[in-house]
């Protein structure tokens, strides 16, 4: 994403807080998938748990990040790659994510789709995940 914080808040029409800026500039700068406890390593001296909570929570509302699956058990979440209110809803988040096991960073890989997957009657799908695991390109 190349807009700056502000720029990004504006275009989802978000109020402008501190945190919010904040949590989106961790984004852009590590341009990998963040736990709460990420964000909570580096902001804990100037948020509160509750407010970093409540920001992820907005953000994840506003289709402004998505929940991404690791091995860790723990949710992650990722900037959305559409920019501006144009293209807000013309994305998916059903691309393959990717985990580094040498620095433990995951990515999302948006050229890479999910296969359509048919359920059997009945069935309801809501999500599809697929976790890549291996050596990313920066520490191949």
């Amino acid at each position: 994403m190349p807009h700056s914080p502000l720029q990004i808040l504006q275009e989802h029409n978000l109020r402008i807080t501190n945190c919010r800026k904040e949590v989106l500039k961790l984004f852009l700068e590590r341009q990998s998938a963040l736990s709460h406890s990420d964000l909570e390593e580096v902001l804990d001296k100037d948020f509160d748990r509750v407010t970093l909570y409540r920001t992820l929570k907005t953000f994840l509302d506003s289709d402004l990040i998505h929940k991404v699956l690791d091995d860790s058990g723990a949710a992650k979440y990722a900037l959305c790659s559409h920019n501006g209110q144009e293209s807000k809803h013309s994305h998916d988040h059903e691309h393959v994510h990717f985990k580094c096991e040498k620095c433990g960073k995951t990515i999302c890989i948006e050229e890479v789709s999910l296969p359509k997957i048919s359920l059997p009657a009945g069935y309801i799908n809501k999500e599809v995940s697929l976790l890549v695991q291996g050596v990313c390109d920066k520490c191949n």
